[in-house]
């Protein structure tokens, strides 16, 4: 694969990843209307690890007070202890998507990569940010979030399997559906990304692995490397965004991409033609 798609993958996966425009609708759509073939679930993985690197360093000291709690309960449930607590909560809103993840490995999901599905899921997922993150109250914390709550937030991000929904904004969704505040919100969404892509991560690294092709292996470790430094970036762009601003432009955005697809996906406005491919 060559450099300058890695690079220019790596750019879109940081960009998008911890936004709430879905990072693999926008992986695939470049392959659909770019120059560069289909890169494939199993590069998706590796930009996707490199953002689960940066949230890893981004959250270094919280995550450094999970730990800590967690050896001195000897990693058994003390949930008077809220970093204690936040490791469960994290743990029960993952099991769902490692449930309905497994079934789509089974049956493949190379036929979800199509550009109807895509613009419907980013619009429609779009709007309902929008109407959720405007009316929805912005009172709940992390510490106050309930398991059947963070069960919910798991069941929502089962849905960002269906590329074009986004796990980050369909998890946030759901968050602000139940009333968490905006950075409380997404700071849950880019914690619950960690177990999920790093079980992604590890099944492909499998992949590779027994496929015993040295060029794909390089390949995805720079896709790491440069997804890692672009996400890290977007993680502190987007926080700072939350401090005093709503996810409005996002939802914006997606509705203008959304309706942008299905145009082209219906055959009434052709995009390549547009982008002189």
């Amino acid at each position: 694969m060559a450099q300058i798609q890695i690079i220019i993958l790596s750019l879109i996966q940081g960009i998008t990843e911890f936004l709430p425009v879905s990072s693999s609708g926008h992986l695939i759509l470049f392959a659909k209307f770019g120059q560069f073939a289909d890169q494939g679930v199993l590069m998706d993985v590796a930009l996707h690890i490199g953002s689960i690197a940066a949230v890893i360093i981004y959250f270094a000291p919280l995550l450094w007070k999970m730990l800590c709690s967690l050896w001195k309960s000897k990693f058994l449930p003390h949930f008077q202890d809220d970093n204690n607590r936040l490791f469960y909560l994290l743990m029960a809103a993952t099991i769902p998507a490692l449930l309905f993840g497994g079934g789509l490995k089974i049956y493949g999901v190379e036929w979800l990569r199509n550009t109807k599905l895509i613009g419907w899921n980013i619009l429609l997922y779009g709007i309902l940010l929008g109407v959720i993150d405007k009316w929805a109250l912005t009172v709940v914390k992390i510490n106050n979030l309930h398991f059947k709550d963070a069960l919910l937030i798991g069941f929502a991000q089962c849905l960002a399997l269906l590329p074009g929904t986004s796990r980050s904004g369909v998890t946030i969704t759901m968050a602000r559906f139940l009333g968490m505040e905006r950075r409380e919100a997404a700071t849950f969404s880019m914690l619950l990304a960690i177990p999920t892509i790093l079980a992604a991560g590890i099944i492909s690294a499998y992949e590779l692995w027994q496929n015993g092709d040295a060029t794909l292996w390089v390949d995805a470790g720079a896709a790491v490397g440069y997804s890692f430094i672009f996400s890290l970036l977007a993680i502190f762009v987007m926080m700072q965004w939350l401090k005093k601003w709503s996810f409005m432009p996002f939802v914006i955005y997606r509705i203008a991409l959304g309706t942008i697809l299905l145009l082209d996906a219906y055959g009434i406005y052709d995009v390549r033609q547009t982008l002189n491919f």
